[in-house]
């Protein structure tokens, strides 16, 4: 498709000014029975993008540089853009600007790219997807540019020569598109892509780089990342994109921010118009990363008769889970995000605590860099803020009184663990355990102890320890509740009392502090006026104390908290946590032992992953095989 084959409706609409007319632009592409056209849609919302992004100068109708084609006389035509008026979003899009970016996209390709040395083949082979990458890749500037926003369209590339890990991969299903190759489509997962192909679109290939530049990996099969069980290939379950979702994947790409502080208003409009066409045109039912961005956008700016944006994070977890065997970790925390900036503390926990069960199928290595300063992050930041937060009053319903929490918080401690295990780098490193021990420690001994913990690698052999204990005299967590003689093992059926009166008094006394915080902080006490129903209100809550006269059968016991810790360090630290006084510097020491070395009788594999890991042989092999990363260019 060129520019050519737009429809009369499709060029009336131009020039683009308003944020209206791109999405109507889209509606009408998208609609087609023909497969929309990447490079197109790319320059236009990459000009979009930069001009209100990243050249100010265009907001004020200066003149700025645009590259055209290179046969053209004067290669740096200056174009002129007039100011923004009141009823426009964006300065005006011209088509004459796009067209001559889009024809020198197709002319880069074309002439670089001999069909005919190829057998021209109904499908695209390893060699030719490999020489339309190393077209992209030779037309570059000699640096990589890993965390530069606005690098991910063909705009960028076309006037400036650059492009990010994402950006080239876009660029080289473009151009397999430019050459009629439709069975070239995006493989994405949380932080690279790469390229499916073929009949059955089974072959891959890799066409980009991550990190700091691997340029020798273009043109190699993915199945050595696969293997290495890295979050990087998320266990071979990516997004296979269609030509529709590849549209998506541009549009959830759009960054629209101007400064580390500042978003384009225009731009994020743009992006969440276009999400929501796509989101009712079906084409994001299988991208969770998508859903996710969506239900940030609509957070900020809520779209009038559109569902809740925790509903569209409920709806990227439940994709991940059903559609990608629950191998892709964003979407818990993009929900985990929104429960933390709406103070929701304890669903914040269980949602940080679920991404951590789905990364602890993985092996940590060197290119998982993106989601390891997302963990620390939380670790390091998040997790010890709300501590803060939560230990700062006397409300009895705070999470530092719920065992649930708790156990959320160990989980996710588990899970980091469990990821670090069998790694060929550490994870945990004493940056790590202080946060962990400061915030274990906020918790009281009650509700550490509240918790049924198994171990799931371990039962079997702590299960001789535990015979011939009595089992009346025994919690869940396997530990004694007071010390017991031999001598009067037959018991005193008395003996329970003394617990049952201790409980009593410690919960006498912490309703008794929250009564005593509330009238000491209360305006009334400190003006000395009478604090209507005070005394009544105090003495009938005392009254009411679990265990008091005739309320004991109204508030029953809750259950117990079940958690199993499937990480060997963290089955280490089980009795460090549940004893009445934290040893810190054992659980610190516990929590930052090297354990590089594969553990015996583990597995990470999924059972639809077998085939890929084979055994633990072959992935220490690809694992000390792997050559390490050229240093950036510069």
């Amino acid at each position: 498709m060129g520019m050519a084959s737009l429809t009369e409706d499709e060029r009336r609409l131009f020039p683009l000014k308003t944020v209206s007319s791109v999405v109507s632009l889209f509606q009408s592409i998208l609609k087609r029975s023909s497969e929309p056209d990447l490079a197109l849609l790319s320059i236009i919302v990459g000009y979009i993008e930069n001009t209100l992004t990243c050249n100010h100068l265009h907001l004020i109708g200066a003149k700025s540089a645009v590259s055209l084609p290179a046969g053209d006389e004067n290669p740096e035509k200056l174009v002129v853009i007039p100011p923004i008026r009141k009823e426009d979003d964006f300065p005006e899009i011209e088509w004459q600007t796009v067209e001559a970016l889009y024809i020198k996209f197709r002319a880069v390709i074309k002439s670089s790219v001999d069909l005919s040395q190829y057998g021209t083949p109904k499908h695209a082979t390893r060699e030719l997807v490999k020489k339309v990458s190393d077209v992209i890749w030779n037309t570059l500037t000699r640096t990589y540019y890993k965390d530069r926003a606005h690098l991910q369209s063909l705009y960028s590339y076309l006037t400036g020569n650059k492009l990010d890990c994402f950006g080239v991969a876009l660029a080289v299903i473009a151009g397999c598109q430019v050459l009629g190759f439709n069975d070239v489509h995006l493989a994405l997962s949380e932080d690279h892509a790469w390229v499916v192909y073929g009949p059955d679109q089974k072959d891959t290939a890799e066409v980009t780089w991550h990190g700091k530049g691997s340029e020798d990996k273009r043109g190699q099969p993915v199945d050595a990342g696969i293997q290495a069980r890295s979050w990087l290939y998320v266990a071979g379950h990516p997004i296979v994109c269609s030509r529709y979702t590849e549209v998506a994947s541009l549009v959830s790409a759009i960054n629209p921010s101007i400064t580390a502080t500042t978003d384009s208003l225009e731009v994020a409009t743009l992006q969440q118009s276009l999400l929501w066409v796509l989101y009712d045109m079906g084409h994001l039912d299988k991208y969770p990363m998508a859903l996710g961005n969506l239900g940030d956008l609509e957070e900020i700016s809520p779209t009038a008769g559109r569902c809740h944006c925790s509903q569209l994070f409920s709806q990227a977890i439940d994709v991940a889970r059903h559609r990608y065997s629950n191998c892709h970790v964003y979407p818990y925390t993009y929900q985990g995000g929104y429960f933390y900036r709406n103070r929701m503390y304890k669903e914040a926990l269980e949602s940080w605590a679920n991404a951590a069960d789905a990364i602890r199928t993985y092996n940590y290595s060197r290119e998982d860099e993106e989601i390891y300063k997302e963990f620390l992050e939380i670790a390091n930041e998040l997790i010890p803020f709300v501590m803060k937060v939560e230990g700062s009053g006397h409300s009895a319903r705070s999470i530092l009184k719920d065992s649930e929490c708790f156990a959320h918080l160990l989980r996710f401690y588990d899970g980091i663990c469990q990821w670090e295990e069998g790694s060929c780098t550490p994870v945990l490193h004493i940056g790590w355990a202080k946060p962990l021990v400061n915030t274990i420690s906020k918790f009281d001994a009650q509700v550490r102890r509240h918790i049924a913990i198994s171990c799931s690698e371990m039962q079997a052999d702590d299960a001789p320890k535990k015979e011939g204990r009595d089992e009346e005299l025994v919690d869940a967590n396997a530990n004694q509740l007071r010390p017991k003689d031999e001598a009067d093992a037959a018991g005193d059926e008395a003996r329970p009392a003394p617990v049952e009166c201790s409980a009593i008094g410690s919960t006498a006394l912490a309703a008794l502090t929250d009564l005593c915080g509330r009238t000491v902080l209360s305006p009334a006490f400190f003006l000395g006026s009478d604090v209507p129903g005070a005394p009544n209100e105090t003495t009938q809550d005392l009254n009411h104390v679990p265990g008091g006269d005739g309320a004991a059968a109204k508030s029953p016991e809750q259950p117990k908290p079940k958690l199993c810790l499937k990480s060997h360090k963290m089955a280490g630290l089980k009795d460090l946590l549940l004893s009445e006084k934290l040893n810190t510097h054992a659980i610190s020491l516990q929590l930052t032992a090297q354990s590089q070395v594969q553990l015996g009788g583990r597995s990470k594999g999924r059972d639809a992953d077998a085939k890929d890991a084979k055994n633990h042989d072959s992935r220490t092999d690809a694992a000390s095989a792997t050559r390490p990363k050229r240093s950036r260019k510069d």
